[in-house]
């Protein structure tokens, strides 16, 4: 399909052919060219003229480049997307520096729950997402092994009861010269022997979960509790009923997540600016809109790996709702205040992965005089970005711009929106 421009200049041309045609064909093909070239004319007159520059039908110069960076709009348009104007200022912002990393729980405050004792899952007491206090029983093991610990715990006592009474004679018969001290010294030994052995067993049946003060002949139990050794949430049960476990294999997993830290990754060109006790505000990289806070307590003294990075471990302070063991985050560490150009936040539009600001050019423009409107030209301006703080953010223009340049303050992306029409190949976000 041919252009406006191209339709134009073959209207022209053709028109130039039909000098040799009577004046009523003149007509036919004259009056329809006319009528359809005033209407682009009108429509977009600026397109009209870039385009036949390019055409090489203009001033004779080269202004593609140029054109690809600029866009003009009415007075019309700039009221009706309602821009607003200002200045680069010099701000007093809040400094900070950007980081990546990770939410970690220390391994004290971790638990994978164990059985001291081989068994048969009974029962099982909790589910993922359920909070425990330490102590609280987590599952419960069939294991005959522990009958047999209960029968010689009651063995045992039976044997010291008939030891204290062999001690005791002996001692009466030594002291009326009636026994040898040799055998009272055995009675003793024999009587330390069993003591330590009921010790032993009655801590093997509290580990159990059985009370030794409860054991008789009448309640030896086969059943063994497995508890808590730490509060927190159930983060995974790795066992089903009748599942048979050893004294290796975990049933649940535990996470305390009352100590969550935040680890991360400082790059050496920024560490000296890092200090104990700074606060970090940070985001969760799936959740973005939801704001948490941290407090430095650590910073590493090593690299990590080959990445030129510093751990940095910061407490995560206050709610800690929706925070998991392994999230990945974007923080921001505040490290002052600093005295910087900034623009208002609204005058940044961004393309690709590049930022840019609209100022507005002192272009002269002809108008007709029948409507005397004003036209704009704005240039894109490529700019490095900075920190933002109180609505507006650090910039650092990378391309020479006039003294005392108009910015766009607002509508910038309406702006951009127009150019992109206009032929610009970008996507604002």
């Amino acid at each position: 399909m041919k252009s406006k421009i191209d339709f134009v200049e073959l209207t022209f041309h053709e028109y130039k052919q039909l000098n040799k045609m009577n004046m009523s064909k003149k007509l036919k093909y004259i009056i329809p060219a006319i009528i359809i070239s005033s209407l682009f004319i009108s429509c977009n007159s600026k397109n009209e003229k870039a385009e036949t520059e390019e055409h090489g039908e203009g001033d004779g110069h080269d202004h593609g480049e140029e054109n690809e960076n600029e866009v003009t709009l009415s007075e019309k348009q700039v009221k009706a997307i309602k821009l607003e104007f200002g200045e680069i200022e010099m701000k007093e912002l809040k400094d900070a520096i950007k980081a990546n990393g990770f939410l970690k729980v220390p391994n004290q405050n971790k638990a994978q729950v164990t059985s001291l004792y081989s068994g048969q899952i009974k029962s099982i007491r909790v589910q993922p997402g359920d909070y425990v206090g330490k102590g609280q029983t987590i599952a419960v093991i069939e294991n005959p092994n522990q009958v047999m610990v209960q029968e010689q715990y009651l063995t045992v006592v039976g044997q010291i009861q008939m030891t204290q009474t062999e001690v005791k004679r002996q001692k009466e018969l030594y002291e009326g010269n009636a026994g040898a001290l040799k055998n009272l010294q055995y009675a003793e030994s024999q009587l330390r022997t069993l003591q330590t052995q009921r010790a032993s067993l009655a801590k093997q049946l509290q580990m159990m979960g059985i009370n030794p003060g409860s054991v008789s002949a009448k309640n030896l139990n086969s059943s063994m509790t497995v508890k808590a050794p730490i509060s927190g949430v159930i983060a995974s049960v790795l066992v089903d009923i009748g599942s048979y476990v050893d004294v290796s294999f975990p049933i649940v997993e535990m996470v305390d997540n009352s100590n969550l830290h935040l680890d991360l990754d400082v790059f050496e060109k920024d560490l000296s600016k890092i200090q104990k006790g700074q606060l970090i505000h940070f985001t969760l990289t799936n959740n973005p809109t939801k704001e948490y806070d941290a407090e430095i307590f650590s910073i590493g003294s090593t690299f990590e790996d080959q990445s030129k990075a510093v751990p940095v471990h910061a407490r995560v302070k206050g709610e800690k709702t929706g925070l998991i063991d392994g999230m990945n985050v974007v923080a921001i560490i505040s490290i002052g205040n600093n005295l910087v150009s900034a623009v208002p936040s609204d005058a940044l539009v961004n393309v690709g992965a590049e930022d840019f600001i609209f100022i507005q050019k002192v272009v002269p423009h002809e108008h007709s005089e029948e409507e005397h409107e004003h036209e704009y030209t704005f240039e894109k301006i490529p700019v490095a970005k900075g920190t933002s703080d109180i609505g507006f953010t650090q910039i650092t223009p990378l391309k020479s711009i006039p003294e005392n340049a108009k910015i766009v303050t607002k509508g910038a992306f309406f702006i951009l929106a127009k150019m992109n029409n206009s032929g610009e190949h970008g996507h604002a976000h």
